[in-house]
């Protein structure tokens, strides 16, 4: 039988060499390399069963055990997989529900920093030629909060300073006159959240806003993050600012544009980490 042309594997070792690429990175097993390739699957079945594949024939194994090639998220070793549960299964439902119980709203938050030298994405150029983005010395930036709920609302503010406390109540003071209900604000853990300054406003203002944190280096459970990926990604195809003004009114016109486009607020929510938020 030829290699990868039936079934070496029997469906019992088929399970455990699939397991280990599900659960364990290559260097984890003495094998080279964080990330699963085709020669490295077929380096472990070598290893564990003396019987070496091509790649076309780990390919069809892969396939056959419904795996594909995917670009791998990135997680904080710092992360406490423990805390990301207990916030998916007991934390979030009963923000939820308090929310609702209150008829109270439920928005997520974050702020972005958005620099005038940032480039990201992709432009046209000579094949075998990198093409050069030519960029100002004249360095600038500018930053931003933002909240967001499913219903396709979004709320932001603009500014220039740094994050701290002073600027978290500014928010919280604009966050909170756009509501006549009460607002359940879903934050990460930075020091100006937590801050005595913030803690104050909330005592002050305990039937407008109340304040819930995220589990630590655990970005992807926040869809505003997704918020901030999209405004680095639009501002550099139609930046062309020149000055901290200008990038600061660019800035504003991506929000207000997404403001006009609760569809793809809502979309936010929508990615496979993400979905606890809905169901």
């Amino acid at each position: 039988m030829g290699a990868g042309s039936g079934n070496i594997l029997d469906a019992v070792e088929q399970q455990a060499v699939r397991q280990a690429v599900l659960d364990h990175r290559p260097c984890d097993l003495g094998l080279a390399g964080q990330l699963w390739t085709r020669a490295g699957v077929g380096d472990l079945i070598a290893k564990l069963y003396r019987v070496r594949l091509t790649e076309q024939g780990v390919g069809k194994y892969l396939r056959r055990w419904g795996l594909s090639f995917q670009r791998p998220d990135k997680r904080a070793v710092e992360q406490n997989p423990e805390a990301v549960r207990v916030w998916r299964e007991e934390t979030w439902p009963a923000i939820r529900a308090k929310a609702k119980a209150e008829g109270g709203e439920v928005l997520f938050a974050d702020q972005v920093g958005i620099r005038s030298d940032q480039v990201t994405g992709r432009t046209w150029g000579a094949k075998g030629c990198t093409p050069i983005v030519r960029r100002s010395g004249n360095r600038f930036s500018v930053n931003a909060m933002s909240a967001i709920s499913t219903k396709g609302r979004m709320h932001f503010m603009v500014f220039t300073e740094t994050f701290d406390a002073d600027v978290m109540c500014r928010f919280l003071d604009r966050l909170a006159g756009h509501f006549d209900h009460k607002v359940h604000l879903i934050v990460d853990g930075h020091c100006a959240h937590r801050s005595r300054k913030v803690r104050t406003w909330l005592a002050d203002h305990p039937d407008r806003i109340e304040l819930h944190f995220l589990p630590s280096y655990s970005p992807e459970l926040n869809p505003d993050e997704l918020v901030n990926a999209d405004l680095k990604r639009s501002l550099p195809m139609h930046s062309r600012a020149r000055d901290q003004a200008q990038l600061a009114a660019e800035t504003r016109r991506f929000f207000h544009r997404r403001q006009r486009q609760p569809h793809i607020v809502r979309g936010y929510f929508g990615g496979p980490h993400l979905r606890y938020i809905l169901e």
